[in-house]
């Protein structure tokens, strides 16, 4: 069996730069274990699947699946799936109706795409065990129950300096630390770990951003604001609130093109 395939570097203007995802374009869904284990094979943060959705209600199906699991949402595998589907059939937009976060959008902009996500909101809250493993103590934590808790720091290089027990964490379950601060060349930066879900450092994080486009704009009150993820890599977004959407801007690279072959 033949799969096309690409590898897409997303939130990159260039490759070797934000975070690489594996989209791999289906007739019908495979079974779930065998899904599970080319996301295993790939190795990549995401491998994102699309079907053509017979349901009318967008125009693929979309589901992502790290090295260990699948997940409810991922945001620049997404991004990398609409590249791939406007690169290759053209027109301006593209909708993905995904199976936990309803259906998500990309479409052309200046930056190169925008991706609409549902808006993340957090509380103000404490999670002692987690705090302790972050390396060092946060000004404030905020959560949201689906597995996203924004830890805020005094600076950038505070973010930049961390260093986390990945193994405490990722014991605490398949939670989205994600780590921020007001930016020196940006308006926010952050880091994330999600060593619970397989990913100890994401290179940049879309669904993250859901949730920092949420809460910094409250922050700042402003809906608008730019947005940096201090991985080894490096990833640049620009960050929009419009009612309950995170709009999320950024160029797209494809690096790979070619075919995976199934057997057995």
């Amino acid at each position: 069996m033949k799969i096309p395939y690409w590898h897409v570097d997303a939130f990159a203007d260039r490759p070797f730069a934000g975070n690489q995802a594996a989209v791999m374009p289906l007739d019908a869904w495979l079974e779930d274990d065998v899904l599970q284990a080319i996301g295993e094979e790939n190795n990549f943060a995401e491998t994102a699947f699309i079907i053509p959705d017979a349901s009318g209600e967008a125009d693929y199906e979309l589901r992502w699946f790290t090295p260990a699991c699948e997940i409810r949402l991922c945001g620049h595998a997404t991004l990398a799936s609409g590249h791939v589907v406007l690169e290759r059939d053209g027109g301006d937009r593209v909708t993905f109706r995904t199976r936990k976060a309803g259906i998500l959008e990309v479409r052309r902009s200046e930056a190169g795409y925008e991706l609409a996500l549902p808006a993340i909101p957090t509380e103000r809250s404490d999670w002692p065990e987690a705090v302790s493993l972050l390396g060092r103590p946060p000004a404030e934590v905020w959560l949201n129950p689906d597995g996203y808790g924004i830890y805020l720091f005094k600076s950038e290089e505070q973010v930049r300096a961390l260093d986390p027990d990945l193994r405490g964490l990722g014991a605490l379950g398949d939670d989205q630390f994600i780590c921020t601060a007001s930016g020196t060349e940006t308006d926010i930066v952050s880091r994330v770990f999600v060593p619970g879900g397989g990913v100890d450092e994401d290179s940049f994080t879309g669904s993250a951003h859901a949730a920092l486009t949420h809460f910094w704009a409250n922050r700042l009150g402003r809906d608008n604001f730019t947005a940096f993820q201090a991985s080894q890599r490096g990833g640049h977004a620009t960050c929009r609130l419009e009612g309950d959407r995170a709009w999320l801007g950024g160029p797209c690279v494809t690096v790979v093109e070619g075919t995976f072959y199934l057997s057995g």
